[in-house]
């Protein structure tokens, strides 16, 4: 029922940074709980970052200090800055929404966006 599209991924030097979107559609974005996964083949998906409907952040302990997630729930938008990226963050990056909060059960998810970390 609810859409969510990403896009701001792409190739980066070790070092750079990049900002990532991912925007819904609907007019109940202000009451869900968003947040942003990655995963590689073979690997378990790994949580990154999540805010919920008071703009409450939350950040997993590997990307803590380099990560930030915003939301603009004016543009139904949420989004990932990442800075200082290194080539172990090359994978394609996931934008969910969750309609309980944290726990993210059963939640919407994008189609994923690729972002390449270059040495």
């Amino acid at each position: 029922q609810v859409q969510l599209v990403e896009s701001g991924g792409g190739a980066v030097q070790a070092g750079g940074s990049l900002r990532l979107s991912c925007t819904a559609s609907g007019r109940t974005f202000s009451t869900y709980t968003m947040g942003w996964f990655r995963q590689t083949p073979g690997k378990e998906r790994e949580f990154l970052a999540s805010i919920n409907k008071s703009s409450s952040p939350f950040y997993g302990d590997s990307v803590k200090g380099r990560f930030t997630i915003s939301r603009d729930n004016a543009k139904n938008t949420v989004y990932l800055q990442m800075n200082s990226l290194k080539p172990e963050d090359t994978t394609v990056y996931y934008c969910a929404a969750s309609r309980n909060g944290r726990n993210f059960i059963n939640p919407y998810w994008g189609q994923g966006t690729q972002v390449t970390v270059s040495s």
